[in-house]
């Protein structure tokens, strides 16, 4: 299990990134949700050994993560928003070159890894291309292979899906899924979907502390009967939002979908609709910023 207690981190514009942030994260994928300068990538590099946070800890088994960081490393797989590759270096040469630095000093082993990974994330075709010539999709694909050198105990990937086309999305959650029960792995995203087509566990983030958390089918019952929606012309939304908790809208054959938050049927053309996470995610970020204004 991977505890987190009080983390805290601010830099010196004087941004608290973290804020006192607490989680327990059991083996199996966890979602942590949030929009840009929530404060999930300064919790990623921080768990993953890359900077420093100021106070609080963070524990994954017996492993002290914070004072203990090449014991970390050892048991971690890592994937950043974006990593660079050198021109004109294979996938199959970059990849025993990371089984080498996490150890793997044996030739004949270190093949047979590097083969196996290559095949399990479906670029054995293109193994001898240079990494830096991969499309997007492809180049999470090798991301998700050198992760996961060393049968790792920690996998943490940081907004992986951003840009990916709906194939290699679809791909890439299957690659995920896929990781060994016994490892703990963090999904840190703003997308909804990732989440919700991934995850057991979650949590939102916002302006670096932990706004909700659980399972991602009981924090939508959280709002069981409160989500409404309807379809307007798109020059009508500011008159909705002045009138009703518009959560969001969608493009629905050029006009908006919008989804409020009411307690009681609001009448006027809504119908009732199932909640889903993305209703609980705007929901928890509008509350929130509602609660910092105040």
């Amino acid at each position: 299990m991977l505890r987190i207690e009080n983390l805290s981190k601010t830099y010196d514009n004087s941004v608290r990134a973290l804020d006192g942030v607490s989680l327990e994260i059991r083996e199996g994928m966890f979602g942590l949700l949030g929009p840009n300068g929530a404060g999930k990538s300064t919790l990623m590099r921080t768990l993953a050994t890359l900077q420093e946070a100021d106070s609080g800890s963070a524990t994954l088994g017996d492993i002290d993560i914070l004072a203990e960081k090449d014991r970390l490393r050892q048991v971690l797989g890592y994937l950043p928003q974006e990593f660079g590759s050198y021109p004109r270096i294979s996938a199959l040469r970059m990849l025993d070159h990371f089984a080498i630095l996490k150890g793997f000093a044996n030739r004949g082993e270190r093949k047979e890894l590097v083969e196996h990974l290559l095949q399990e994330v479906n670029l054995w075709d293109v193994r001898k291309t240079a990494v830096s010539t991969y499309s997007g999709g492809m180049k999470q694909r090798f991301g998700i292979a050198q992760a996961l050198i060393g049968d790792p105990r920690l996998v943490i990937v940081d907004e992986p899906t951003a840009g990916l086309d709906p194939e290699e999305r679809r791909r890439f959650h299957n690659l995920l899924a896929d990781i060994g029960s016994g490892t703990v792995v963090i999904l840190s995203t703003h997308i909804v979907d990732d989440v919700s087509d991934l995850c057991s566990d979650m949590a939102i983030m916002g302006d670096g502390k932990i706004l909700v958390k659980g399972d991602p089918q009981t924090v939508v019952e959280r709002l069981r009967g409160e989500i409404y929606s309807k379809v307007i012309e798109r020059d009508e939304l500011a008159a909705y939002q002045s009138q009703h908790e518009v959560l969001f809208s969608t493009l629905v054959g050029g006009r908006s979908r919008i989804h409020i938050l009411s307690n009681r049927d609001p009448g006027a053309g809504f119908e009732r609709t199932a909640a889903t996470l993305e209703d609980v995610y705007f929901s928890t970020l509008k509350e929130h910023k509602i609660k910092l204004a105040a």
